[in-house]
């Protein structure tokens, strides 16, 4: 269970890092036609939630892999899935029914990571 922890904490970390970066670099322009959403938003609004993304990337790595404050890499699997729900309310509210799927399918796998390192395979 703790390798398969691992994977979906890599899987996550590469998928939240790479549109973390995406939505915290490009302005909403570039934005638009790959994520229609940012137009309920600010750009203010779309720049923090990709830090916030990038940040719990990371956060999911290196405090397990470096074992400085490893309680981090569940508490950032948390506000993954908190993230994901608001995600969805935003998709579902613009009526996005794919786009919810692959919020709820990202949202159980944070939820997870939560539960395996805060529970049985805490690190």
């Amino acid at each position: 269970m703790n390798v398969f922890l691992w994977v979906l904490q890599a899987v996550l970390a590469v998928v939240f890092g790479l549109v973390g970066v995406m939505k915290s670099t490009q302005p909403k322009e570039k934005l638009r036609p790959v994520l229609a959403w940012v137009d309920d938003f600010g750009p203010g609004q779309v720049r923090l939630i990709g830090v916030v993304e990038l940040l719990a990337a990371l956060g999911l790595i290196l405090p397990a892999v470096t074992g400085i404050a490893p309680v981090l890499t569940p508490l950032a699997a948390t506000g993954l899935a908190i993230i994901m729900i608001g995600a969805a309310v935003t998709h579902a509210r613009r009526k996005e029914p794919p786009a919810i799927a692959v919020n709820v399918v990202l949202l159980v796998l944070a939820a997870i990571i939560a539960w395996g390192r805060f529970g049985p395979y805490a690190l």
